[in-house]
């Protein structure tokens, strides 16, 4: 998936109103986020195939340490771990922590069965939803727009910014995942790589639109 991991960061605004939305959209992107670092390294590994699915034309080969159920597993407790040390916020952690699985859960319920369980192991796990690229824009359109809408019932915009910001990283969003669908297959791996290294910035663009919302309970003033 792409933008239903964008979702379940939005609406876990509401269960971790103490984390900034960066950091709850670098803890469902996560496993994305260090994925191209280890394909550029040459430790992990994909290829351009179109046709692997009718979604994507991505044949992900290689990528147990970034993408595994027990890395994933592993890597949660870390970035909790960090923001329980960093943060003393319990709920959040256990949130933060969910979020980094349920990047796994997703991408078993998007992919063709590539997703190891554990590095190393030869069962592979996948439900094939980008097998329709119909279904795979129904659904996820449709968690994408419930993740967004409990997110803005549960926040107000401080300022223009709050407010402007956040409509466009949903069009930049929208934009790179339909560019994605539809658009022409990159040249090559690397090029995917460096592409997703940009979701760096979608991190640190959702920590900027954090300072300017608040808690819907709060009054706002212009």
């Amino acid at each position: 998936m792409f933008i239903g991991h964008f979702a379940v960061a939005f609406a876990a605004k509401r269960a971790a109103p103490g984390a900034s939305l960066g950091t709850l959209v670098l803890a469902a992107q996560f496993l994305d986020g260090i994925w191209p670092l280890l394909v550029l390294s040459g430790v992990e590994r994909v290829e351009v195939a179109p046709g692997d699915t009718a979604f994507t034309p991505l044949a992900f080969t290689h990528y147990p340490y970034s993408h595994s159920l027990l890395a994933s597993l592993v890597w949660a407790a870390l970035f909790a771990g960090a923001y329980l040390i960093l943060r003393r916020d319990r709920r959040g952690a256990v949130v933060l922590a969910a979020l980094v699985v349920s990047h796994w859960v997703l991408d078993a319920a998007s992919h063709r069965p590539d997703l190891p369980l554990y590095p190393g192991g030869e069962a592979l796990v996948g439900l094939g939803l980008w097998n329709s690229v119909a279904a795979t824009l129904f659904i996820e359109g449709l968690l994408f727009s419930g993740g967004l809408g409990i997110y803005l019932a549960g926040t107000r915009a401080r300022d223009r910014s709050g407010g402007a910001g956040l409509w466009a990283l949903v069009a930049v969003l929208l934009l790179a995942y339909l560019g994605a669908a539809f658009g022409p297959p990159p040249p090559d791996a690397a090029t995917v790589a460096h592409a997703g290294l940009l979701g760096w910035l979608v991190v640190a663009w959702a920590y900027w639109i954090d300072r300017h919302r608040a808690p819907a309970a709060v009054a706002v003033t212009a």
